[in-house]
Formats: structure tokens, C-alpha cells, sequence
């Protein structure tokens, strides 16, 4: 059997395994962007505060730090895939329990629980297809599980434009909100079920004696040659006892965890979810109508996928570092801008080109490099426990800048609020420049022995 990565057979394997387990990517994108256009009904339905206003946008991001706490143990312990299934139902339970609140509470804990999945997957997803990815294309098959989270983001935005339209701002409120809640039922039965049908992790079988899967799971992706020398690299660095959380911190791999924990708040602290989260009220605030809020806000989601696919296509030859820091200076720039428009009152399209601009920058490096780069760059041995420490410390810094935003709008106004954006931006961009290393083309392996 052919064991390079021209066969078509074995590509296509890859490509479905990918697509699947990436699909808990678009439940993330869906389910925390769906907020969005509810904040603003649920603000005037709950009568919500600045302070309580953020705690319904950030409720469902205090489950995501726990779902991403646990999710490094349990997916070592009970494997990649029952964790994905895990996600696939708390999804769900969340939708129909989100949509169906009498008080803000309720609503809060429903979002809790879809954020426990989002957590969990946020992790996992990029893990599973980081162990079955092939060196030569690994990044790009990671970066489709942020193209994932992009398309959730606009596949959310365009159903929360369409249920906007469907009626005025009184049914909107009563109504309008719960819809859009309860849609995310649908991705996640299509999540659910797509799992049933792949394989669990072959870097995780092995690990767990399961050799002769593992070694089976390989061979549909790399041929049967080539499949008994990977099986051999993975079980070559599996001769050590399983590591802990004491030695991820103290011992030779201190590096690689900072820099896979600072590099995940940093693509955070930019503000990306500020914008994501509070795309339309935004927009409204310098006086755009609802329906154009909206509307601008499906522009964002587009441009967020289109240039996902500029990282995707450069990720492997120019590579993990060249892209951040491009991006990262892309970003500081634009998060500049917007806040000159807010300083000098510049509304409409110039705001508008400017957030678009940011956006872009953002998806073409922060977005699915961070993703890339923390999925590689710890040891098998203890790579579960290492990720679901960078993603906890991710979710950590989503909360922080979903709570804090509408209150620093309030209080500091707009303008101060996108230049300490700006600010962090110029802080990411020397760390990335000073700390983060350079994986392409790397076997997980031999990163692992560069540490």
C-alpha cells in the first residue's frame, strides 16, 4: 500500500476525520456567538445592568473554564472521542434549557452548561486531530478547526439576522432571543451522530495499550508501512510514566506550558470576543439602526471565514511564527484606528472597515495559530493535562474581556476601551517575537525532543 499522502484513499480518511471532529469547532463558534444578537433583547427582557449584561454574555464562559479544567484528565483517562460525545449532549441540554428561561438565572445555568462543552471541546478537537495529522499538513488540518469556529461564528450570525427580521422589537424580546437559543439544537445532533462513525485517537490507543487499534486507525490513514514506523516513534516516547502537573510547571517542558499559556491569553486580551460577542450593539451605539447592526455584523462573520482560509493555505510554509506576527501587527493597527472613530466620532463605514480590518488579521493568525501551536508543542505524556492548562487560561481571558466590556464602555468609554486592546496587541507581538518557537514541519515527536 502507498505510504505517502498522494494516496487519495488515505487523504480522504484524514479530511473525514478531521471534518468530524472539527465539527465541535462549529459548536463553539455557534454557541458562543449566539449571544450576540441576544444580549441586547435579553438587556431590555431582564432589565440587566452594564455588570449584569456582561454576566449573561460570560456565563456560558465560566462553564468553558471548567469544561476545559476537567477535559485534559478526562479525555486522558476515558479517551478523545467520549469526551467529543460528552460535548456533543451538554450542546444540546444547553440550546433547549438556554431558550426556555423565566428568569436570568435559569438562563445563566443553562449557558453554564453548553460552556462546560465548549470548554471540553475547545481543547479536545484541536488534540484528536493533532494526533492523527500527518507532519507535512498538521497545521493546516488544525486550522480547519478554527475555519470550524468561523463558520459556527457566521453560520449563527446569518440564523440571529434572520430571526431578528422575522419580527418587531417587542416580539424580539419576548421571543426572538429564545429561537435563536434553542437553533443550536441542530448542530449538535449533527455533531453527535458524525461521531459514532470515527475512530478514537491512535496516539491515545497506544498510550493505552490498545496497540493493535491503534496500529489499525494509522494504517487507514498512512498505509500499512508507514503506519508500524509511527507506531513505533509514539510508543518510543511513551517509555516514561505518565506526567504530572507539578513536573509540567518545574521540569524541561516549564517553556513549552508558558508559552502555550501566555500565547492563549494573548490571542484573547486583543479583544476578539468583545467584538464577536457585542458585534451589534456596537454598531447600534454609533447610532446604525438594528437591522443594519445586524447586517453588519454578517459582513464580520464573512470576512472571519474568508481569511481563515489565508492562514490555512500559509500556515505550513510560511509558518506558526511569521503569521502571528503579521497578524499581531495587523491588528494592533486596526484596534487603533477603530478607537480614533470612537474618539473623533467617525461612524458608519469607516468603523466599519477598520473592525473588518482587525478581523481579518486576526482570522489570517491569532485565531487558528494559537490553536495550532498549543495542540504540538507539548509531549504525548502529559499533552492532554498541558492543553487543558493553555485552553483554562484561554477561557480565563474570554471571561475577564466579556465581563469587563460593557462596564469599560460605560465608565471609560470606547475610544480608552480599544486602545488598551491595542495595547495588549503590541505586548503579544514582542512575546511572540521573543518567546514562541517554530514547529512546521515538525513531527510532534521531534518537538517534543527539542524541548
Amino acid at each position: 500500500m502507498p505510504t505517502t499522502f498522494n494516496d487519495t484513499t488515505n487523504m480522504r480518511t484524514v479530511y473525514m476525520l478531521t471534518a468530524v471532529a472539527a465539527l465541535g469547532g462549529l459548536l463553539f463558534g455557534y454557541d458562543t456567538a449566539v449571544i450576540s444578537g441576544a444580549i441586547g433583547f435579553l438587556k431590555i427582557k431582564f432589565e440587566l445592568s452594564p455588570a449584569m449584561t456582561g454576566w449573561a454574555a460570560s456565563s456560558a464562559i465560566i462553564g468553558c473554564i471548567f469544561g476545559a479544567m476537567f477535559a485534559g484528565w478526562s479525555s486522558d483517562r476515558f479517551g478523545r472521542k467520549k469526551v467529543l460525545i460528552l460535548t456533543a449532549i451538554l450542546f444540546a441540554v444547553s440550546a433547549i434549557g438556554a431558550a426556555i428561561p423565566a428568569t436570568l438565572t435559569e438562563f445563566a445555568i443553562y449557558r453554564f452548561i453548553g460552556g462546560l462543552g465548549i470548554g471540553a471541546a475547545s481543547m479536545v478537537s484541536p488534540l484528536y486531530i493533532t494526533e492523527l495529522a500527518p507532519a507535512s499538513i498538521r497545521g493546516k488540518l488544525v486550522s480547519y478547526y478554527q475555519l470550524a469556529i468561523v463558520i459556527g461564528i457566521l453560520l449563527i450570525f446569518f440564523v440571529n439576522t434572520l430571526i431578528q427580521g422575522s419580527g418587531d422589537i417587542a416580539w424580539n424580546i419576548e421571543y426572538g432571543w429564545r429561537y435563536m437559543m434553542a437553533s443550536g439544537v441542530l448542530p449538535a445532533a449533527l455533531f453527535f451522530v458524525a461521531l459514532l462513525f470515527v475512530p478514537e485517537s491512535p496516539r491515545w490507543l497506544t498510550k493505552a495499550g490498545r496497540e493493535e487499534e491503534a496500529l489499525a486507525v494509522l494504517s487507514s490513514i498512512n498505509g500499512a508501512a508507514k503506519a508500524g514506523e509511527i507506531l513505533q516513534e509514539v510508543k518510543d516516547t511513551l517509555h516514561e510514566k505518565q506526567g504530572t502537573l507539578q513536573e509540567l510547571f518545574t521540569g524541561r517542558f516549564r517553556k513549552a506550558i508558558f508559552v502555550g499559556i501566555v500565547l492563549s491569553v494573548f490571542s484573547q486580551v486583543q479583544g476578539i470576543n468583545a467584538i464577536m460577542y457585542y458585534a451589534p450593539e456596537i454598531f447600534k451605539a454609533v447610532g446604525t439602526g438594528t437591522d443594519a447592526a445586524f447586517q453588519q455584523t454578517v459582513i464580520i462573520g464573512i470576512i472571519n471565514v474568508l481569511f481563515t482560509f489565508v492562514a490555512i493555505h500559509w500556515v505550513d510554509k510560511w509558518g506558526r511564527k511569521t503569521l502571528l506576527l503579521w497578524g499581531g501587527a495587523g491588528m494592533g493597527l486596526s484596534l487603533l484606528m477603530v478607537g480614533l472613530a470612537f474618539h473623533f466620532g467617525w461612524t458608519g463605514y469607516g468603523l466599519l472597515v477598520f473592525i473588518l480590518l482587525y478581523i481579518a488579521s486576526f482570522a489570517a493568525s491569532y485565531g487558528p495559530v494559537t490553536w495550532v501551536v498549543i495542540a504540538e508543542i507539548f509531549p504525548i505524556k502529559m499533552r492532554g493535562v498541558a492543553m487543558s492548562v493553555a485552553t483554562l487560561s484561554l477561557w480565563i481571558a474570554v471571561y475577564i474581556v466579556t465581563q469587563m466590556f460593557p462596564i469599560l464602555l460605560e465608565t471609560a468609554g470606547a475610544a480608552i476601551t480599544f486602545w488598551v486592546f491595542c495595547g495588549m496587541s503590541l505586548l503579544g507581538f514582542f512575546f511572540v517575537l521573543t518567546q514562541v518557537p517554530e514547529t512546521k514541519e515538525k513531527t510532534l515527536e521531534e518537538i517534543e525532543r527539542e524541548w
